[in-house]
């Protein structure tokens, strides 16, 4: 079987889940403190932020530090309960293909997952935005290509921590244990992002770009920058050795 075809069997089985429910929802909510709290926007003039851009960046800051890591925790582990509650995964792996090849289409497939929810995420913004410049009387609208080069950021920088939980999730037998090991290693992003090795630890990587880019918006705030040197050899190192790990260990509990 080749690969688009294990792509185009494992997306046929995402449409039957409920995690695009699930990253929609978590996605909305993520938003309603936006709107309500609107006005606390006008009060940043201390910092030099406009209102629009600290009604952005404030949101984008909520969804990379725990919202999106703890919806993708989330989403993988559902990912391969979804095989392991019906035994979907003890048919595919009957089949003449490639298990490594199958591990690396279902982290393809977070990987798409991710990239929906952060999408969803601009067309909340979008909408959010709309709705409060009709209740404060100010246009808190920005040009999409800068939400969609900030997003973008997140997704990219996310992609070690996405292969972190991928290993995590084919590693960790039992859910409730997986989902623990996920949502514990979102909670030291904040203590991380102000140390010298935060580079070293790939859940703090989103939170970090969007902290980076609130002090390039606001005039009167200081943030460190992003040294692309130190950064990049990690990154990969992380993710290339995440699912190598993943890769190997795909399936053997189920060949047992």
């Amino acid at each position: 079987m080749s690969f688009s075809s294990l792509l185009s069997v494992e997306f046929k089985k995402i449409k039957r889940s409920k995690i695009l429910l699930i990253l929609l929802a978590a996605t909305i909510f993520l938003w309603l403190p936006a709107i309500f709290n609107a006005n606390i926007n006008f009060t940043m003039q201390d910092i030099g932020i406009s209102p629009e851009n600290n009604f952005l960046i404030q949101g984008f800051l909520g969804m990379s530090w725990f919202m999106f890591p703890a919806s993708m925790v989330v989403g993988t582990v559902l990912l391969t309960q979804t095989e392991r509650s019906n035994k979907g995964i003890l048919k595919m792996l009957s089949l003449p293909i490639s298990t490594k090849k199958l591990c690396i289409a279902k982290f393809t497939v977070l990987l798409s997952l991710a990239a929906t929810q952060i999408l969803m995420a601009v067309g909340m913004y979008f909408v959010s935005a709309a709705i409060t410049t009709q209740t404060q009387g100010y246009n808190f609208m920005l040009s999409p290509m800068f939400v969609l080069k900030e997003a973008a950021l997140i997704f990219a920088f996310s992609i070690p921590m996405l292969a972190v939980f991928w290993m995590l999730s084919v590693c960790i037998q039992t859910p409730i244990f997986a989902v623990g090991a996920g949502l514990a290693s979102i909670v030291p992003s904040v203590l991380m992002i102000n140390t010298k090795l935060w580079f070293a630890y790939p859940m703090c990587y989103p939170f970090y770009v969007i902290t980076a880019e609130y002090g390039k918006l606001a005039t009167k705030m200081s943030t460190n920058d992003i040294n692309l040197s130190m950064l990049l050899p990690v990154a990969i190192a992380v993710t290339v050795i995440a699912l190598a790990i993943a890769c190997f260990r795909f399936g053997q509990a189920e060949r047992r």
